[in-house]
């Protein structure tokens, strides 16, 4: 088996996203990261840049979703280490459909429902969540605490409410953690 994060490539995002990481272990694309998030660790210093097949795959889906149309395709992707709940999780969010939020109480709730059991974790719910390698395309960011709280984002919060602003809310709706700047201080991709 090939290591996950063997070659790598730049995206450039709009303003006022950070700009993005890809990672491919040559095959399928095994990473998707903000360039200022501390996930981005994970990626090996060794890692060739090279535009791969798959790199092009994602940036032609990047570029639609940056556009303002939501892709009806998802580029090839692995994930390893795919705990059964992690991928009960994984399902869910990626059914959040575009300009669509869930919180993680509601995901937990649905994951006990599937597993017929009286409760399941928000919690567990939330670090399953924060776990995601590839960004965007599984729509983490579309994952809110209760009472439309933006929790932690990887990415960075300031990329999260950018990116549900392209998604077409108004972010004034949410709540920001304790110690964040303003909603009101982001600008528009749109």
């Amino acid at each position: 088996m090939t290591a996950p994060f063997q070659f790598k490539y730049p995206y450039q995002t709009p303003e006022p996203l950070d700009n993005i990481v890809l990672a491919s272990d040559g095959e399928a694309l095994t990473g998707l990261w903000f360039d200022n998030e501390h996930s981005k660790r994970r990626l090996s210093h060794n890692a060739e840049e090279k535009l791969l097949p798959v790199f092009r795959e994602t940036i032609r889906w990047l570029d639609s979703y940056f556009s303002g149309k939501p892709p009806d395709w998802i580029p090839k992707y692995r994930i390893d280490n795919m705990t059964p709940f992690r991928r009960d999780v994984f399902q869910i969010m990626q059914s959040i459909p575009f300009g669509q939020t869930m919180t993680y109480g509601e995901i937990a709730r649905r994951i006990a429902q599937k597993r017929n059991i009286s409760k399941m974790s928000a919690q567990a719910v939330g670090n399953a969540v924060g776990w995601n390698p590839i960004c965007i395309i599984l729509p983490c960011h579309r994952v809110m605490g209760s009472n439309h709280k933006l929790t932690g984002y990887g990415g960075g919060i300031q990329n999260k409410i950018a990116l549900l602003q392209l998604e077409g809310h108004d972010v004034r709706q949410f709540a920001l953690p304790a110690g964040e700047i303003s909603i009101s201080a982001h600008s528009s991709l749109r």
